[in-house]
């Protein structure tokens, strides 16, 4: 996705509903919050590379469904005064923590800035770095740390935040989230039996994966004279990557980024993702694979080899895990 433009309303997109099973694995709706050390005191956790001092926030503001999953996920509802949800996001009704959301104030339907974290009496921030934090809006945690407001960003994001950059696979990076904001919470109970549930999921699903050859996969962000895809750095490398694909841009050690239609023709992928958001619904990124002279003819193309990943299953949190699952049977049942 592309972190520097505003997208217009939500778009209709194709629903694609998790299983119930799954859900209740996640959901952390309606649950007490148990502390598992002294919720006054501060405690070290990493932000990025950087190790920071935090005390139990009482106002968190997240920014976009990942975020929000996230601390819904830990059952830290009652610790969440709202989000900020950027047009690109899916209704929040459509999240399996909807009652949660429901609790919480939304402060914004634009992207994260200053002014409305200080106008709501946050005391803690969730965002990625250039999706939510980002110099140029005059919003960064170090701007935060000088008001005295917390901040924790993701660690998937961490791959180019300049200050402290920190490297790790998406889904490491997710459980790694998880369970610093446990910590952060004093909840780190409950964040290892969220993580050990989503690795349970993940090796069920490696377990299933199809044998021989990786079949290659293209991930279509957006873009018309320029495709914007996945690099290695991203949740969909791993979904592609654990549901026994491959990504044709893994070589690439980059998050979001720009290619060209060219490697992409030369990748000859037999499936082409897509990513799911903004004002452009799936259906229209299909119909234009269809007809450019560039990819009318991939292998996936031709075979109308579509998959549709959600945007919330895409970026980092837990629905990631869905994505997967989701993804993973689509190519048991293509190769059927």
């Amino acid at each position: 996705m592309r972190t520097t433009r505003n997208p217009a309303a939500v778009r209709n997109r194709a629903a694609l509903g998790s299983a119930l099973a799954a859900t209740l694995v996640l959901s952390g709706c309606g649950a007490e919050v148990e502390s598992d050390a002294e919720a006054s005191g501060k405690v070290t956790v990493k932000r990025c590379g950087e190790p920071v001092q935090y005390t139990v926030p009482e106002r968190a503001v997240a920014y976009e469904g990942g975020s929000a999953d996230k601390l819904f996920a830990l059952g830290l509802t009652e610790h969440v005064h709202g989000y900020v949800m950027p047009p690109a996001n899916p209704p929040v009704s459509e999240s399996p923590w909807a009652s949660e959301y429901a609790k919480v104030k939304m402060l914004s339907d634009d992207l994260l800035n200053k002014e409305v974290v200080v106008e709501a009496k946050s005391d803690f921030v969730v965002a990625g770095w250039n999706s939510g934090f980002k110099d140029e809006r005059g919003i960064t945690p170090e701007i935060l740390d000088k008001l005295g407001i917390q901040s924790f960003m993701h660690t998937e994001s961490c791959f180019n935040y300049p200050k402290y950059p920190e490297q790790m696979t998406p889904f490491e990076a997710l459980y790694t989230d998880l369970e610093r904001l446990g910590k952060i919470f004093r909840v780190e109970k409950k964040a290892t039996e969220v993580v050990d549930g989503l690795k349970k999921r993940v090796e069920a699903v490696e377990a299933t994966a199809p044998s021989g050859d990786p079949v290659p996969v293209f991930l279509y962000d957006s873009g018309t004279d320029q495709p914007f895809t996945a690099g290695n750095q991203v949740p969909p490398n791993d979904i592609i990557r654990k549901a026994g694909g491959r990504n044709v841009f893994d070589g690439l050690d980059e998050r979001w980024t720009q290619v060209n239609w060219e490697s992409v023709a030369e990748a000859e992928p037999e499936v082409v993702v897509i990513l799911d958001y903004g004002d452009l619904p799936a259906e229209k990124k299909i119909d234009f694979l269809k007809k450019s002279p560039h990819t009318r003819e991939l292998p996936a193309v031709r075979k109308d080899n579509f998959f549709i990943l959600d945007y919330n299953e895409g970026i980092s949190g837990p629905r990631n895990i869905d994505g997967l699952e989701k993804f993973a049977t689509y190519l048991r049942e293509l190769e059927g």
